[in-house]
């Protein structure tokens, strides 16, 4: 089987040169922001002809759009218990869903934000409502992912049982276009231990699959710069955090990590990247090479 193994390119330039930093890189998949991910992209569409440079990009690379991962704006927080803002956050998930069925995409993951003041059962009932519209209102195959999060503060999706109750708003005939990702750095922050063993790592996913019903969508590779459950949310380079490395070798080795989207989210040596600059970061060259050794799948 194809490994899926990639990460967020820089997107300077567009979501075309993002995939072009994917091929030089020899990844299989990739993850990108489908607009500014500080606003809320309610309004925003996905151009024809943006899409098509963005496919023929893939191409170069023998990418596959269904292969690809888009990831929500950070700002939506669909557990708020605020209206206003919980309206504002339904709307761009939605949008961001209609982006990612315009670019073929897998689907977009998305953190399910905070639910500040109110009963946390209420927001994950609140947050798969919002699924649910979402999903309901744009047809296609690409699917709305919730991603687990570091649980700082009121942050929901950070157990299982939190997941589970978000997706059980969706019903069944909507429930293939669902699903959740599993962050590295958010469970061993959250205070998931995958680190201490590979049984230790395989009970945790084992967990979230017999809880939820299914197996991951996706996978966030990142080290964690703090320890175990500090509900800090800080990503490090694979084998440089607290986390280490044979965890994500351990991780790589499980079936479930075989058939889906591998993605790294670590640090960039570049900050700054020239519009026209399609060489990949230095950084997620290092990490890529790791990677194909880890899994054997060999240079690109």
């Amino acid at each position: 089987m194809r490994r899926l193994l990639g990460s967020h390119p820089s997107d300077a330039g567009g979501i075309a040169m993002a995939a072009r930093r994917a091929v030089s890189a020899g990844m299989t998949t990739l993850q990108v922001f489908t607009a500014p991910p500080t606003y809320y992209g309610d309004k925003a569409g996905m151009k024809a002809d943006k899409a098509a440079k963005f496919h023929a990009a893939l191409s170069e690379g023998g990418i596959n759009p269904g292969d690809v991962l888009v990831h929500a704006a950070y700002v939506l927080n669909t557990a708020s218990p605020e209206e206003e803002k919980a309206m504002r956050a339904r709307a761009g998930l939605t949008k961001e869903l209609e982006r990612t069925q315009a670019l073929g995409a897998l689907g977009c993951c998305f953190h399910p934000g905070s639910a500040v003041t109110s009963d946390p059962e209420r927001a994950a009932i609140q947050v798969g409502e919002t699924i649910r519209h979402a999903v309901q209102s744009v047809a296609g195959t690409a699917r709305v992912l919730v991603e687990n999060t570091a649980g700082a503060g009121k942050t929901m999706g950070r157990t299982a049982e939190e997941i589970a109750l978000m997706l059980a708003q969706v019903p069944s005939e909507f429930r293939h276009r669902t699903g959740y990702g599993l962050d590295t750095c958010h469970l061993f922050a959250a205070g998931h231990d995958i680190a201490s063993s590979a049984d230790a790592l395989r009970g945790v996913l084992d967990r979230f699959e017999q809880v939820i019903g299914e197996p991951p969508a996706f996978f966030h590779l990142n080290d964690s710069q703090h320890p175990l459950a500090s509900n800090k949310d800080r990503h490090a380079l694979l084998g440089e955090g607290a986390i280490g490395a044979a965890p994500f070798q351990w991780l790589l080795a499980d079936p479930r990590a075989a058939g889906v989207p591998c993605i790294l989210e670590t640090p960039h040596d570049y900050d700054e990247v020239a519009d026209d600059a399609s060489d990949a970061d230095t950084a997620d060259l290092r990490m890529m090479q790791l990677l194909r050794a880890w899994t054997g799948a060999g240079t690109p």
